[in-house]
Formats: structure tokens, sequence, C-alpha cells
């Protein structure tokens, strides 16, 4: 509505008077006051909230009531056996509303130390782009609505308080020196977090339980020569704290029987989980027909008619001509003649000559030797032994990537970046039409076939126009980051890590481009566009108009945080999704016992590549509209607080992040949040240049300025620190001796217990709940070096739960060990057939047929009940046949 509003006055505007624009600066102002009275839009944002909350309040409910139902997709993370139990959440039942006493009691600390470093700094992440639009709304909105409403122009509603109303140049001072104010603090508080996300790198992964992991002491080296993959070399190439190495070198072919022999193993469960359920079932109609009360009828007393008739069968080939075969016994012989050959295979493996492409996995005896070798140059040779990653889990290793040679891995990442951009670039497109629909009453008014749409209620067009285009730009976003997951993990990406900070990186470009900038531009520029043809022949004026247009934009976010903070958040709790997939699987397609039990113990991941982009892109827009459309820092802090409490409770109760970058993509976000400086000090620089108002246009030049310089000096000296361990702090940890604070050097361990403001407040005899409940806090937030701090961040970690200790550091056996970095292809054993055991005793049967072929089978865990539904023994994951319990490396 706003829009059609705002666009209506172009329309209607003699085409002298638009010309006129570009010239003295009271024609500008005249073309500012040519607006329509009775701007709509708070309409289209009330039309926006009206659905959605409503939406939201409906999506909770359902979540609460549904939540006890189904468990194992809405808390499993209080009871699942795949979680040890030390790490599960508390929670005393299961009643409606337990949960919010145990979000209301449980920190955000607990899911640092039970789930893993990403996922609480993500919930840090959220608080801190909320910390910053709650300062920006107590910075702005006491200064800055007052001046934009009292501006002079001839806004109404909402556009009143925009800059957009400002009719008097001097005014723009305020705008100035409040955009120091609030950049200022912007860029301090990221410069902040990154101090503090040093100091908990460096304590979390010095910390003894992880210090002490397999993967903290490995470096993945990719391109490795060939004497590298020799045991006898490794000091020659790797020094001599090197105790290990795992080579990786091509194993397709072996790869792909492994592969093969596992999808038989599933296929002859399933066959014969159908056998047991048609002989079960024969059993029952026997039974009937002699009217037999016997509940030990075995497989052997149907009649064999039956018995032949029962076994399932198929073609092993598409050819018509072929006959069908028995599938139980072509699947055994099937898999005797792939186990054979993969015994072949690994007889004969050996590692011939790579050409680069191997890579190999090296364990070293300390963290701090694994840090040392993962900054020195190995090899003379530029290609060789590099890149190269620490802390790589092997379950998170994608092998077919580990042995593509140089010259073909940058062929490959070539590639993808053209692909990725060129993607951005397409996607251009479908956000314009979007930015064109949220301008749907000018398109009403300036196309006839779209004329029926002006006699539609008021609140149909400001829901078509405030509530349609977020939810499709919402929608389109989604897809994004699956397409760049893909296509980085094809282009050569090692580990499944690398990929996701590479889609985090570039779904941040696709966030600002497409989601702000693009839909920002079209749908303030949509309603001019006739008139932009027109000023062809006199391209000063475009300017001019397009920075009256682009303010108005704003709107456009304001409904888009109200949708996202309230019906996508709901969304988050409620994950209707899941539980109809789960649904769906479990009634239809899950038929044997692994398939069902692999659908009920599999827990919800998380993909930081997509939220830690979308979520800055949410920062990344309060920052830059926060000095000309205030209110939108305060509809942004909304909607993340909700998104915030969401994310909570997923994390607490369902998530399982199966990804670890160990603090990346927190750093990655943070500095992301920049981008949003840079366009607020741009966009206020041609507003007023445009306005001429040449005073603070300087203001905001130095402002400009000055923030390259900190963004330059910011990244070269914290880069390092944010990438490595610090050599002299790796061997003070060595000695196990007190570590002086990294990040000041004045500091010596907890000698300085007490930072510069905390002991201003002792000299002026400051109360001391004042100083506990005010100065504390802000000392803690302006003086970073000493509260993040190494030590400081030690002790930190080690407050509040028992962290650090002896019983936490892993042990392996030296079987793990061997086997840890070796490609699963190379050790992989034959999978235990599991089927479930019924009254028929067919699975006894099978079992022994099984085995007589040397193929091990076992029913126990599993079991048809009295209707032949499968049943599960999901409360003791002892007696599952194919579970274990997942080694930490």
């Amino acid at each position: 509505m706003w829009v059609k509003g705002c666009t209506n006055c172009v329309a209607k505007m003699d085409h002298h008077e638009v010309i006129g624009i570009s010239g003295q600066g009271n024609d500008y102002q005249a073309v500012m006051e040519a607006k329509p009275k009775g701007s709509a839009s708070l309409a289209a944002i009330v039309s926006a909230f009206v659905p959605t909350w409503t939406t939201g309040l409906i999506f909770v409910a359902i979540f609460i009531v549904v939540r006890r139902w189904y468990p194992n997709i809405y808390a499993p993370r209080t009871f699942i056996g795949t979680i040890p139990e030390k790490d599960r959440t508390p929670s005393a039942s299961q009643s409606y509303f337990n949960w919010i006493h145990t979000m209301r009691k449980v920190p955000d600390k607990f899911i640092l130390y039970h789930q893993s470093l990403d996922a609480y700094l993500y919930l840090r992440f959220l608080r801190t782009a909320i910390f910053i639009c709650f300062v920006g709304c107590c910075i702005t909105w006491p200064i800055l609505i007052p001046v934009n409403a009292t501006g002079g122009g001839s806004s109404t509603e909402l556009d009143k308080i925009g800059i957009g109303n400002v009719k008097e140049k001097d005014r723009f001072y305020a705008h100035a020196i409040i955009a120091w104010v609030f950049l200022g603090f912007v860029m301090f508080t990221v410069a902040r977090e990154r101090l503090w996300l040093i100091g908990l790198r460096q304590a979390w992964i010095l910390s003894k339980p992880v210090a002490n992991r397999l993967s903290s002491r490995t470096v993945l080296f990719l391109c490795a020569p060939r004497d590298a993959l020799e045991e006898n070399n490794i000091h020659r190439y790797f020094g001599d704290g090197a105790l290990r190495i795992w080579p990786a070198v091509k194993t397709e072919a072996l790869q792909s029987l492994v592969s093969s022999r596992k999808s038989k193993i599933e296929q002859l469960e399933a066959a014969e989980m159908s056998l047991i359920r048609r002989a079960n079932r024969e059993g029952r109609k026997h039974a009937k027909q002699i009217h037999s009360q016997d509940e030990h009828l075995n497989y052997d007393v149907l009649p064999d008619s039956v018995k032949k008739s029962i076994r399932p069968k198929h073609k092993p080939n598409v050819s018509p001509l072929d006959e069908k075969v028995d599938s139980i016994e072509w699947l055994r012989d099937k898999i005797k003649e792939e186990e054979a050959k993969i015994e072949d295979a690994r007889r004969t493996y050996e590692i011939g000559e790579t050409n680069g492409s191997a890579a190999v996995f090296v364990e070293f005896k300390t963290c701090a030797e694994a840090q040392r070798a993962c900054q020195q140059v190995a090899s003379s040779n530029i290609f060789a032994l590099g890149p190269r990653y620490t802390g790589v889990s092997p379950n998170e290793v994608i092998w077919n990537n580990l042995t593509i040679p140089p010259a073909r891995r940058i062929s490959k990442e070539g590639t993808a970046l053209a692909t990725v951009i060129a993607t951005i670039v397409f996607w251009s497109i479908p956000s314009s039409i979007i930015g064109v629909v949220s301008n749907i009453g000018y398109l009403a008014d300036n196309f006839e076939w779209l004329s029926f749409l002006k006699n539609l209620p008021d609140p149909v067009i400001g829901l078509l126009s405030g509530l349609v285009p977020p939810l499709a730009t919402s929608w389109l976003s989604k897809m994004v980051p699956n397409i760049f997951r893909y296509i980085f993990k094809s282009s050569g990406s090692p580990t499944n890590t690398a990929a996701e900070l590479k889609v985090q990186r570039w779904f941040y470009v696709f966030q600002v481009t497409q989601v702000f900038l693009v839909t920002a531009v079209f749908s303030g520029a949509a309603a001019v566009a006739p008139e932009l043809m027109k000023r062809l022949r006199d391209p000063t004026s475009v300017p001019e108009l397009l920075a009256r247009q682009l303010p108005k934009a704003s709107n456009f976010y304001l409904t888009y945080f109200i949708i996202q903070g309230t019906t996508s958040a709901a969304d988050n709790l409620l994950n209707y999704s899941d539980l109809l997939e789960y649904l769906f699987y479990d009634h239809f397609f899950d038929k044997t016992p692994r398939q069902k039990f692999s659908r009920y113990t599999s827990m919800k991941g998380i993909a930081w590549g997509k939220l830690f982009p979308k979520f800055a892109n949410f920062a990344i827009i309060a920052i830059a509209y926060s000095c000309i459309a205030p209110l939108v820092p305060g509809f942004a802090a909304i909607g993340l607080t909700l998104y915030y409490f969401s994310y909570r409770y997923n994390l607490l109760f369902v998530i399982q992040p199966k990804i670890d970058t160990k603090g990346q993509a927190y750093t990655l976000a943070l500095q992301h949040l920049l981008t949003g400086v840079y366009i607020a000090e741009l966009s206020l620089l041609g507003l007023f240049s445009l306005r001429r108002a040449t005073g603070p246009s300087v203001v905001i030049a130095i402002l400009f300025i000055l923030t390259i310089l900190y963004n330059t000096l910011m990244n070269k000296y914290l880069a390092p620190l944010e990438q490595f361990l610090p050599a002299d702090l790796n061997t003070l940890t060595e000695r196990e001796g007190e570590s002086e604070p990294l990040l000041s050097s004045a500091e010596e361990g907890r000698a300085q217990t007490t930072s510069h403001i905390q002991r201003l407040g002792q000299r002026a005899h400051v109360p001391q709940t004042i100083a506990q409940h005010v100065l504390d806090p802000i000392a803690r937030f302006f003086e970073p070096q000493v509260f993040a701090s190494y030590q400081a961040m030690r002790d930190w970690l080690k407050d509040g739960d028992s962290y650090d200790n002896e019983e936490d550091v892993p042990e392996y056996t030296e079987e793990q060990l061997r086997k840890a970095y070796l490609n699963p292809a190379l050790t992989s054993s034959t999978p235990l057939i599991w089927i479930a055991r019924d009254s028929m005793r067919v699975s006894e049967k099978e079992i022994s047929e099984n085995e007589q072929c040397g193929l091990k089978a076992t029913d126990q865990g599993a079991w048809l009940d009295e209707k032949g539904r499968l049943r599960l023994n999901v409360h003791n994951f002892g007696e599952v046949p194919i579970w274990k319990q997942d080694v930490t490396y």
C-alpha cells in the first residue's frame, strides 16, 4: 500500500515537472514534497503482521500439543541413546510446558560444554546482533525520529520518521553525528567480539579434552609427493614431532565395490523382511482356516506351494526375456562375490606413482606440534603438501576429493567460483520480479491487464504488496545454500567443513546483493521505471530520483522482519517438515529394522553456511538503515529475538551439529557485519551529496576513510591469531605452566584481577552492588584485553561446569588409531544382516541360511507384533546389534 501511494505521485506528476528535478535544489525539494495524502505504509505492515502473527501462534500451539507425542522429533537430546548421558539436556518430564522451565534454567554455556563450540557461538552471534540493533534504537530513536518527523517534508505515517521527510539541510548534521556514534559502536563491538573469540578459541583448543583429541594432533596435507607417503620419510617431511601417517590415494574401484556391497545388504534385508511379513500373513490365514488358537505355528506348517509363492523374486536385468530369480538367494550370491572382489583388491592394494594426486594425514605428538607443522613450509615444490588442514575429524572427510591433482584442483575451484558468481547474477532476475510485485499498486495503475487489482479491497492490495514479496524472497533464498554446497563439494573441497565455510562466504554475498541490495533497488525503482526511460536525455537527474525512492524500500524490510520473526521462527519450533517426513517414511518406506532405527535416531543437523549469512544480513540491513529509517533496527531486533529463542530450543532439545568449524564461522560472520557499516556510510554520503549538504558529507567521508583503515588494520593483526595458535602459547601449555594472556603483554596470569574501570570504581568507593551489576559488565565489554585474554577465557571455561578434567580426555585403542584416517573402503567389514524376530520363526530359518553362506545375521532387538507391525527396542540401545558408540576423534 505504501508503494501504491508513493508511486501514484510519480504517475500523476506532469512530465515537465519531473524534468525540472535536475534543476535547482528548490525544484528537487518540490519533488520530495510531491507525495499523495495518506501514505499507507502502516496498512501494509499491519496486513503482513496480522496473518503472520496468527500463523505463528497456531504453529506454537500445535508444537506444544504434538511435542509430547513425538519426542524423537522434538526432544531427542533429552533421552536418545546416541547422545552420551552426560551430554543430554536435563528434562524432568515430557509435560506440555516443562521445556519452558528447562530453557529458563539451563544457560547457553551448557551448549558449549555438551554440544559444540559453533553451536554456542551461533547463539552468541544472534545475541550480538540483537544487542547491536537494540543499542541502535537507543541511539537513533531519541534524536533522529524527532528530527525526521519535524523535518518539514510532506511524508505521512511511517514515512514521516524517515530521512526522506527532512527538508532543511542543516538537520543532516544530526544524522552524520549519530552515524559516527552508532557505526563507531558497531565497529568496536565487532573488534571486541573478534578479540573475545580469539581468547576463547585458544582456551578451548588447548583445553585437555580438545587438545588430546586425535583430530587436534593431526594435520591433513593435500597434494602429497610420493615420498611423503612412506613411513620411513615421516621425519624428513614433517619433523621429529610426527608419530604416524595415513596415506590417502585413489581407490575408486574399491569404494564402488564397498558401496555396492552395502546396498545389496540393505536389499537383502528388505527381501527377507518381505518374506517374513508374507509368511506371517499366510500363517494367520492358515490358523483361521483350521480354527487353531496355537500361537506357536511356524513356517513349516505352510504348504510348499505357499512357501514358494511368497518368496520375493525379481529380474536381475532389465531385459524382458530374462526370467525372474529368487531375490534372497541371488543377493546372497552377489554379496559373496563382491566380498571376494573386495578382499582381492585390498590384498593387492599398494601405493603407486601419484603425480601429486594423493594426500596424507599426519599425527603429531602434541597439539602444539601439529600447529607448528600446519604453519611451516614443508616442501620447496610450490604445489606440494598444500593446502593443509588441522582439526579434521574422519567423518567429515570427502575422500574422493583428496586425490585430485593440483592443476585439476585449481581448475575445478575456478570453475566453481565462476558458477557461483553466475548463479548470484542469474538470481537477480527472480529477485527483481519480486521487487516489481511489491509495487503492485503502481503496476495496476499503469498496465491495463492488471487494472482489475484496483477493485480489490485495500487490505488485499496491502497483503499482496506487503506479505507476498517477503515470503517469495525467503523461499527463493532457501534454495541457494544447497546449490552452493553441491558446487563446492563437487569442485574439490577436502572436507565438509571447508565446503561449508565456502558456502558461508558466498551465501553472504548472495544475501547482501539479492535479498538486500537488488530487492531494495527494484522495490524502490520499479515504480519510476517509465520515468527513467524518459530521463535518458538527462542522466544527471536519475540519481536524484533514485535517492528519493530508495529510502522507501525500508518498509519492505519491516514486513520482511515481521514474517521472518513470527512465522519462520515458529516454524523452527513446529518443524512440521521433519515430522511429516518421519511419519511418511516410517509408514510407507521404512520396512527393515535398519531403516526404522536409522530414521528414529537420525537427529537434525544445522547448516552454519546457511544460517550465519542469513542473520548477518538481518544485522547488515538494520545497520545500513539505522540513520535512514530508524524503525528498521527495532523490527530487526524483534525478529532476531524470536529466532534466538527458537534456535535455543532446537540446540538444547533437537539439533546435533554434524560440522564443527571451531569458531571460524563466527569469525566470518563478524567480519560480514562491517558490510552494513560501509553501506550505511555510502548511502548517507550519496544522500547528503544529492541534497548539497556539504558539511554532513565531509563528516561521513572522514568516517568512511577511518572505517577502511580500521578494517585493514584489524584484519592484518587479528587474522593470523584467528587462523592459528601462537607458538609462545603452545610452548607454555606444553610445559603445563601458567600462560600469560596473549592479548595484553602487560598482564601476567592472575596477577591483574581487576580492570582499569574496576579500579576506578574502587577508588571512587562505588558500592559493591553497583560495582557488580553496573561497572563489571561495562568493564567486561570495554576492556577485552583483560576479560578476553587466554587466561581469562581459560578460567571462564572452567567456571560453572566440570570441564577440562582428566576424565574427559579421550583414549584410543591401537586398532582405532590404525584405522582412524584410512579410507573406510580399506577397513570396513561386511555389515551385519539385521532382520526382525517373528512368531512363525522365519527369521531363525533365514539367519541359519545366511550363516551357512558365510553372512552374519541376527534378529536381536527387533520383532513383529501380533498385527505384523515392526517394533524396535529403542529404550536400550545395547540390544541394537548395529549400534556402536561413536568415537570422538
